[in-house]
């Protein structure tokens, strides 16, 4: 059986041979702190299309934080619908500039600060630290937990549980990189329905076949 990093680099080639829709949505990504954690706060059950038309439609009334607070709940509601959960994620954007007040209205560069925001988690969190700052850190979704606990690397319950777990067996560069792979992977490979196990570069050793 492969080792972690092998399975990942079988993986990583293959969604970035077949260039995934996901993958293009991580390149055009800015690095800007502010905007990464707007569009990361969108982009929750969202597809990547709908998160980045919405990024654009707010960003072309508001620049940094204080804009915000020249919008209405429903005027920002306008601007990011048709998002999941738009209504709770206006709220959480009206209140962003209340939050980022505390530092000066800068997004903070650690996880601590982070998780005191309106509508960021861990995920969130994480994906601010690696995409905004460049630092390292798992940013474990729904892919990167169902699939770890598939190919038998963890035996966790929860994305918490996965991303403690990762952090001692995952080679520190993947934990930046594991997140975009794998979310590509689960979206155009390794469906939770119907997955497309002939096309999968580590068939043969993923676990899930063999005990079948």
């Amino acid at each position: 059986m492969k080792n972690i990093e092998e399975f990942l680099i079988a993986v990583a080639q293959k969604v970035e041979d077949k260039k995934a829709p996901v993958n293009d949505f991580e390149r055009i990504q800015t690095t800007e702190p502010f905007r990464v954690l707007v569009a990361t706060i969108l982009s929750a059950r969202t597809k990547d299309e709908v998160t980045s038309a919405a990024v654009k439609r707010l960003f072309s009334k508001i620049k940094g934080p204080k804009d915000l607070e020249k919008l209405s709940t429903e005027e920002i509601e306008r601007l990011i619908y048709p998002v999941g959960f738009f209504r709770n994620k206006a709220r959480f954007l009206a209140a962003l500039p209340g939050a980022l007040e505390a530092f000066g209205y800068k997004v903070p560069d650690n996880l601590q600060d982070l998780l005191k925001i309106p509508g960021v988690g861990r995920k969130t969190a994480n994906l601010v630290l690696s995409r905004a700052f460049g630092k390292r850190a798992i940013c474990v979704d729904t892919h990167v937990h169902r699939i770890m606990n598939m190919w038998g690397f963890v035996k966790t319950r929860t994305p918490e549980e996965t991303e403690r777990a990762l952090e001692k067996i995952l080679p520190k560069g993947w934990w930046s990189r594991v997140n975009p792979v794998l979310v590509a992977f689960g979206r155009t490979i390794c469906k939770p329905v119907a997955p497309r196990c002939k096309k999968c570069p580590v068939e043969r050793e993923c676990p899930k076949v063999r005990n079948r």
